[in-house]
């Protein structure tokens, strides 16, 4: 029988745990974890995103703070507002939306977040600790989709794991986090030859490339696991993700649903990754966030 792997129940209770811990500090008189989200502009997907996070901030107890900008605003305005939460001791964690407006430089704007505040997982530095193996700070989709994994002990050690998508969010660092996890690591893209011969040697097969129902059952083996990080509208206009959910399910030992799969798992760990910095600035005992 084909296991569910269900994002959205273990991102309710990770959640439900951050907001014990939470209450649990204010009853002892510590600051509360503060999370910082600057959007720009006018983006609708972005909003959704940024409403969000927003939500979940405040379900969990942290302080949630969302800067609104003009689309008009200036890369110096925006790096200067970066350096004062840079500098300001109650912010725990940074979180820049993207995209951003073309006339300001996206690696700009990531260099200029504190590493230590880069809940993101993007700053370069955050970026090469994890490709050298001693990670601090991850990218959170791929954060939660390890720990997704972990949750329904299915093993990574030696296992072959083929990602679809070599995107800097998703791609590249699942592949340095799948092979932290001693998996052997395939990633293929656009210019892949024979995909369909690569993707049917996987055990763990992660689907992110941003197109409806493109992974069906021929591209999959007998009984691996498939993650898929597509999110998508499908010309009945309904939310699909990169699989053919329907197709691939009874082929497969465990897959994520779409909705309900790796998009909740996203928030949760930049909410884990806020009260992991909290832990830190607050003098508590941290977590493992390796």
């Amino acid at each position: 029988m084909t296991v569910i792997l269900d994002g959205k129940a273990l991102a309710n209770k990770m959640q439900a745990n951050l907001a014990n811990e939470v209450a649990d500090w204010k009853s002892k008189g510590y600051r509360i974890p503060k999370l910082v989200v600057i959007l720009i502009g006018e983006d609708s997907a972005s909003k959704v995103y940024v409403k969000n996070k927003e939500k979940s901030a405040q379900k969990i107890g942290f302080h949630s703070v969302v800067r609104r900008l003009d689309e008009a605003v200036s890369e110096a305005e925006l790096l200067d507002i970066i350096a004062e939460y840079n500098q300001d001791e109650t912010v725990d964690g940074i979180l820049v939306q993207l995209p951003l407006p073309k006339h300001i430089d996206e690696e700009n704007v990531l260099l200029a977040i504190d590493p230590k505040k880069d809940v993101d997982g993007f700053h370069p530095l955050n970026v090469g600790k994890l490709f050298v193996g001693d990670p601090d700070m991850h990218p959170c989709t791929p954060f939660g989709i390890i720990t997704l994994l972990k949750e329904y002990n299915i093993e990574l050690v030696g296992k072959k794991v083929v990602i679809i998508g070599r995107s800097n969010i998703v791609g590249k660092p699942l592949m340095h986090m799948m092979l932290n996890e001693d998996a052997t690591v395939t990633i293929t893209h656009s210019k892949t030859k024979n995909l369909k011969e690569e993707t049917l040697t996987a055990d763990v097969l992660v689907a992110a490339i941003g197109q409806a129902e493109f992974i069906t059952s021929d591209y999959v083996k007998e009984g691996a696991v498939v993650i898929d990080v597509g999110m998508n509208r499908n010309s009945d206009g309904k939310l699909v993700g990169d699989v053919d959910f329907e197709d691939v399910l009874p082929k497969v030992s465990a897959i994520t649903p779409v909705p309900g799969g790796v998009g909740p798992m996203t928030i949760t760990m930049l909410m884990e990754q806020t009260m992991y910095q909290g832990r830190k600035h607050c003098g508590e005992e941290s977590h493992d966030n390796k």
